[in-house]
């Protein structure tokens, strides 16, 4: 396997912000072709996903995971972890490609890097398939805790509570519209939570089969057209799926008053979160609602033979208080969310 390191086109990439290191694997046998991106390592060990997906170009691939591994810097420094900021991307078709050699070059990759990186499933990976990529690397978890998803919806559902106590004075959620953007592992997850709260539900998404699974699972909801989403009349917009969705495009097309879910990156660019501000929109800062599947993965990093998914739940009950301060301060000080958010992270960096 080879691997290096394209100094002249990271350093100067629009993405690319103080990264620790940002490493390039292939493995010519198996087809593997992957990145790994370690933005800081001040809090501990490098922890994010292992996403896989069928990039556009290899500059696509890249660019998410300077950001992804960003985020996650912020997102386990905000949450108080003793962890740094990493992600991986697999640049392959997870319907189409992923073999076992696949995955096991990718283990290979991960090990490499002696524990500076720790993986874990993401987008286009799940339980299985770190199974089998723990036979090439210890540097793995969600082994026992299982799929993270379920509590990074718990946590966004938390978040939104708090969110609407805050914008709208109510403590409870019956009868506020929805639009979900993504109804994926995450997205589902957090429209059977609203749905059982009494929220009228408006979602999309690219997969025919994941509308076809929420239906079964009797949860009444209107479809809609991925591009007609942000324009629905609703209370809160929740971003579900892939980042940068908040945009000069999209912004001016919102009519809600909260926009919070689940989704990694949501700001296609930091003044996006500015707009959102003076358009009076409660905007929940994405790192900060979304960390429910870090906060479990978490627990084996500490102990690995002591997970309890109900200490994991419970641990996410922070974020609906982290939130509510948030908020508190922005209103107070006249920033917006994600200026605050952003102040907490990097007052923990130091």
């Amino acid at each position: 396997m080879d691997t290096e390191q394209n100094q002249e086109f990271v350093f100067t990439h629009r993405d690319y912000h103080s990264h620790e290191g940002v490493f390039f694997g292939h493995d010519e046998t198996t087809g593997f072709k992957g990145i790994i991106a370690i933005h800081s390592r001040k809090r501990g060990p490098a922890l994010g996903g292992m996403r896989m997906s069928l990039y556009p170009d290899e500059p696509a691939a890249l660019s998410d995971v300077l950001r992804l591994s960003e985020g996650m810097t912020y997102k386990a420094a905000a949450a108080e972890l003793k962890l740094g900021g990493g992600k991986m991307v697999v640049l392959a078709d997870p319907k189409k490609e992923k073999t076992k050699d696949l995955l096991l070059s990718a283990g290979r990759f991960v090990q490499l890097l002696s524990g500076a990186y720790i993986t874990a499933e993401d987008s286009g990976t799940n339980l299985e398939d770190m199974l089998v990529i723990n036979q090439a690397t210890e540097y793995v978890v969600g082994i026992k805790s299982g799929d993270p998803s379920r509590l990074t919806a718990y946590g966004t559902y938390l978040g939104i509570k708090a969110c609407v106590e805050f914008k709208l004075g109510k403590k409870e959620l019956r009868g506020l519209k929805v639009a979900i953007q993504g109804i994926g592992n995450v997205g589902s997850k957090l429209a059977e939570y609203l749905y059982q709260d009494g929220c009228q539900l408006t979602v999309t998404d690219t997969g025919e089969e994941k509308v076809k699974r929420l239906s079964e699972n009797n949860i009444k909801f209107n479809f809609v057209k991925p591009e007609e989403i942000f324009s629905q009349t609703v209370d809160i917009v929740s971003p579900n799926a892939r980042g940068a969705v908040l945009n000069e495009n999209t912004v001016p097309q919102l009519k809600c008053t909260i926009v919070a879910g689940a989704a990694n990156n949501q700001l296609a660019e930091e003044k996006i979160g500015s707009r959102l501000f003076e358009k009076d929109i409660l905007y929940a800062p994405d790192y900060i609602i979304n960390a429910g599947g870090l906060l479990n993965v978490y627990m084996e990093v500490e102990n690995p033979d002591k997970y309890d998914d109900k200490v994991a739940h419970r641990r996410c009950e922070p974020i609906y208080q982290r939130l509510r301060n948030i908020f508190t301060e922005s209103q107070k000080r006249k920033i917006p969310t994600h200026k605050i958010a952003m102040e907490m992270a990097l007052r923990n960096l130091k």
